[in-house]
């Protein structure tokens, strides 16, 4: 059984991995819109299982008529429901928007907290969520942003073993600059649409495809 790559290599692949992506995917904004945390808060806590897309059609109308915290914290549950219901599991997400936005007014004087451990306090935000906002919103890295498409890339490039995605945030953090913890999430995505398709990756096309050993087509010369 071969023996697994050194901490040392597996930095120096990843270093390179990271150059990659920000070459092709030179310009890799969050696909999420927002004009305020508040609102990148809310459009994250709609992303779960629901396409960004979806999500930025849902919103412009639900920030028109709650476009602050404190109209989110007195809505009307069933109106707030309604605007959000093409996200799928809308009684959940509206339940924990109001929740968070009430926590926000009571304990927070209104404003979205800049710390992991305050994001994590309210309904509906765990890493993920806190992740995203921290970082697109505060430009603060506390960590790495696990979506799907992160989780499975991560695991073709052979950088994780793990399924839970605390284990793979932290097995990241240890490969990566913290600079860079978010550029390697949002490209990652911007590449798991691209190349790296779920049901039918285009290893042949991938640009990563000599440094990934979950490549089913390599270039690696003989």
């Amino acid at each position: 059984m071969p023996r697994p790559p050194s901490h040392k290599k597996q930095v120096a692949r990843a270093a390179q991995v990271l150059q990659r992506l920000k070459e092709h995917y030179p310009e890799a904004p969050c696909s999420l819109d927002y004009e305020t945390p508040l609102q990148l808060l809310v459009a994250t806590i709609l992303s779960a299982q629901c396409t960004d897309e979806r999500v930025n059609k849902v919103t412009p109308d639900l920030f028109a008529r709650f476009p602050d915290a404190e109209r989110l914290a007195g809505a009307d549950i069933t109106a707030l429901e309604g605007l959000v219901r093409s996200t799928g599991f809308y009684r959940n997400k509206a339940r924990n928007i109001q929740g968070a936005a009430q926590k926000i007014m009571r304990e927070f004087a209104g404003e979205v907290p800049r710390t992991m451990a305050e994001l994590l306090t309210l309904p509906g935000v765990a890493r993920k969520t806190a992740n995203v906002v921290l970082a697109h919103a505060f430009g603060i890295h506390s960590g790495v942003t696990v979506d799907t498409h992160v989780r499975r890339i991560t695991h073709h490039l052979g950088f994780t073993t793990h399924q839970d995605p605390i284990k793979i945030e932290q097995d990241l953090m240890k490969l990566l600059p913290q600079p860079d913890w978010e550029n390697w999430s949002i490209r990652l995505v911007y590449h798991g649409r691209a190349l790296c398709i779920a049901r039918r990756p285009n290893c042949a096309a991938c640009f990563l495809n000599d440094l990934c050993p979950g490549a089913t087509v390599s270039n690696k010369s003989p």
